[in-house]
């Protein structure tokens, strides 16, 4: 019996790789019943945790545990879904994965055609299959991962509250208030000969404004979400021995950086994320920039201007004692000029004068002062990264959104803009004005996984962990 790979029963590990107290090995499927009764000598009652003995072919105990059966559809996969919870030893889980996968070829020789072709799952196949199933939508889904990978509090607490519908029903609402406006432009489409103008009774302009206000303040959330998942990328440039290694060393308040007095001591990246109001902030330094004759500076030299061409923002880092050095200055510039030709527009360039507390009289022409020896001006430098960034205070709320996200919303406005033109012209273009309603709706679909493309699918879910 052949099923399609969506259909196919499933198996994995569902812990993290190494050993621990509890490892926990997870089957999909459908009927998983017999297989349930084969490896604990006995059925096991629905959601119930069953303390038992997992055995092998020969009916000898692999391992003791807790397995805990769950009959579709109510199940996190919406299949039925048998959980093995054993000692987290990785021998003792891949005995059990191998047991559940010999235990299914068994049944299928004997004639059960109810679990055929179980097999190993493949990175977040559990999770896809909740989302095929209709237990959970794609924004849902991706919480998932994103709750896994929340490197601060507040990304966890936000990716908790997608997970949990917050951020599908904000999207759920807009869709809901642009079908309505739909089918008030459809409606007028199909009876032109109508007197009454269904669009100007119903005020279809104030909905279409309404509907513009409320994608605004999601667009705004969701943003905000993203920074949350994604952070910043901050890059400090500049000439060797400004300070730039004590700088990532400030910021990160740990010695991740050699710092001496010779200068061209760092001579690759060295990368620190650090959190910034539960923003990560992903910090890079950088070899300094000049010109050099050493092969191995000169390799440290390209790959910070690789680091620069692919950053968020760019501190340019001046050693503020060397302020009023002509050949310095020279040296600066011909470093600005690079940096203008390199950057796009839209990546700002942020100048920092640090040694500020070895040359206290020294006045910069721009930029902020600083010490990375004393601290002085570094929290001026945390607000200033943070509104770089675009990020606001956090409210009480916020969901975890993904950049894919904020470029659908940022679709729908485009959408719902050449909308709003064509419902005020004199005569509205009402062909046009339903295919820009239709478009806006899609690529909301696009955010729940309404319309969503496999290849898409793949690359979401080829992303998790194995087991998830």
């Amino acid at each position: 019996m052949t099923l399609p790979r969506h259909q196919d029963p499933i198996v994995a590990i569902a812990t993290a790789p190494g050993r621990g107290a509890v490892g926990i090995v997870r089957v999909s499927g459908r009927d998983l019943a017999s297989l349930a009764q084969t490896l604990c000598g006995r059925c096991l009652k629905p959601r119930d945790a069953s303390y038992t003995h997992f055995l092998d072919a020969a009916g000898v105990a692999i391992d003791h545990g807790l397995a805990i059966y769950f009959p579709g559809p109510h199940s996190f996969t919406g299949e039925d879904v048998l959980e093995l919870q054993a000692h987290g030893g990785p021998v003792v889980l891949q005995l059990l994965v191998t047991r559940c996968l010999q235990a299914a070829a068994e049944l299928a020789v004997d004639n059960t055609p109810r679990l055929p072709h179980l097999r190993l799952a493949l990175p977040g196949e559990f999770s896809e299959r909740a989302f095929l199933n209709n237990k959970i939508d794609l924004a849902q889904a991706e919480a998932i991962a994103d709750l896994i990978d929340a490197s601060t509090e507040a990304a966890a607490r936000s990716a908790t509250r997608s997970l949990s519908g917050d951020f599908s029903r904000e999207i759920h609402s807009l869709r809901d208030a642009l079908i309505h406006l739909r089918m008030l432009v459809e409606a007028t489409l199909d009876f032109p000969e109508e007197e009454i103008d269904f669009l100007r009774q119903a005020d279809a302009l104030g909905q279409l404004t309404k509907l513009q206000h409320s994608l605004a303040t999601v667009l705004t959330r969701a943003h905000q979400g993203a920074l949350l998942r994604e952070g910043i990328k901050v890059v400090i440039a500049g000439q060797p021995n400004a300070g730039k290694s004590s700088l990532l060393n400030a910021l990160a308040g740990a010695e991740v950086a050699i710092v001496t007095a010779v200068p061209g001591t760092t001579r690759d990246k060295v990368e620190q994320t650090i959190q910034i109001e539960g923003v990560p902030v992903h910090v890079i330094d950088t070899a300094g920039l000049r010109d050099s004759s050493d092969e191995v500076e000169q390799i440290g030299i390209a790959r910070a201007w690789d680091a620069i061409a692919q950053a968020d923002a760019v501190l340019f880092l001046h050693d503020l004692t060397r302020v009023d050095m002509p050949e310095y200055r020279v040296a600066d510039d011909a470093i600005r000029t690079v940096l203008a030709g390199k950057l796009p527009q839209h990546v700002p360039v942020v100048d920092l004068w640090n040694k500020a507390d070895a040359a206290p009289d020294a006045v910069a022409d721009t930029g902020l002062s600083l010490s990375a020896k004393t601290g002085l001006g570094l929290n001026a430098l945390r607000q200033d990264l943070l509104q770089l960034a675009g990020w606001q205070p956090v409210t009480e709320g916020l969901f975890m959104a993904r950049e894919r996200h904020v470029q659908a919303l940022r679709s729908v406005r485009l959408h719902l803009a050449d909308a709003q033109c064509y419902l005020e012209l004199r005569v509205p273009a009402l062909d046009l004005l339903a295919e820009e309603l239709r478009l806006a709706q899609n690529a909301l679909g696009e955010i729940t996984g309404e319309f969503t493309s496999d290849d898409l699918l793949g690359v979401i879910f080829s992303n998790f962990c194995i087991g998830k």
